[in-house]
């Protein structure tokens, strides 16, 4: 992997080599910390005023000190010139600073990070693979985008290992979640379909723009509880996220499914371009 050039530490540019975290950050030790991915296109970051508002959340949740927001877009242009890019993808990291080797904090005040790399397409068609682990909805963390990501590292590592491209989670109530780094939307007789936030699954940025798109352009859609079995039976189904958009799936597990040819995810897909197309931060 090559690593870009250069780094964002609390309102430093500094080249990757030397940039460095202190090896007592909470962050680091156990977790600590939360964080937004976002890309820019042509030098512009997407939808900046959602991530920061979602960060901000985030951040309040967690009892970090958020930054303000022209702190936070200067830092991402900042570190995007850094590194020569216009097309990136862009990750904000808060942490809540140097702690005890234990869970209690200390008094140190956060640490934030912004690191860029080179924005890189996704296959036309993503394969999914349902993993036997669940999400809390009952979580101190549930609609957190908290850097405790372990459980999405394990996931994903048994998913390639299976040839699918993301896991996707269930809840304790053996209800769809969401997936890695992903939310998931599903066809069913023509109506779009997604879990509520109540599911445990992260708001995502990208899921409330389809929301909007579709209410925008008049498709179907619902928020509702959906049993995980729902991917044995759906016509067709869809991830979103920053840097996938809308991402049709070819196979759930083992199931073959319509990929780029479903007409309901087509119309989503293009509801979606034509909500954000030509919008300053839709």
């Amino acid at each position: 992997m090559n690593l870009p050039t250069h780094t964002w530490i609390n309102g430093r540019i500094l080249s990757t080599a030397e940039a460095r975290i202190s090896p007592f950050d909470h962050g680091f030790l156990v977790g600590d910390g939360v964080f937004e991915t976002l890309v820019a296109r042509n030098g512009r970051p997407f939808t900046p005023t959602r991530h920061w508002r979602r960060l901000v959340a985030s951040c309040t949740a967690m009892n970090i000190t958020p930054p303000e927001y022209e702190v936070y877009l200067k830092a991402m242009l900042a570190t995007m010139q850094a590194n020569d890019l216009t097309d990136a993808r862009v990750r904000v990291t808060l942490t809540s600073g140097d702690g005890p080797l234990g869970s209690d904090r200390g008094e140190a005040p956060a640490t934030m990070i912004v690191a860029t790399t080179a924005l890189k397409p996704w296959p036309p068609t993503e394969t999914v693979m349902t993993v036997p682990w669940t999400r809390n909805e009952r979580s101190a963390l549930a609609g957190i985008k908290s850097t405790s990501y372990a459980d999405n590292v394990r996931a994903l590592a048994l998913a390639h290992e299976h040839g699918a491209g993301e896991a996707l989670f269930a809840n304790t109530r053996d209800e769809l979640c969401e997936g890695t780094g992903t939310n998931i939307f599903i066809v069913s007789g023509g109506v779009v379909q997604t879990p509520p936030l109540s599911s445990g699954c992260l708001a995502g940025v990208t899921r409330a723009l389809v929301l909007e798109a579709c209410a925008a352009a008049g498709i179907a859609v619902e928020e509702t509880g959906l049993p995980i079995a729902v991917l044995k039976t759906c016509d067709e189904a869809f991830l979103t996220s920053s840097t996938r958009d809308v991402h049709p799936l070819a196979r759930i597990d083992q199931r073959e499914m319509p990929g780029v040819s479903g007409a309901v995810t087509q119309r989503v897909a293009q509801a979606f371009q034509e909500f954000v197309t030509g919008q300053e931060d839709p």
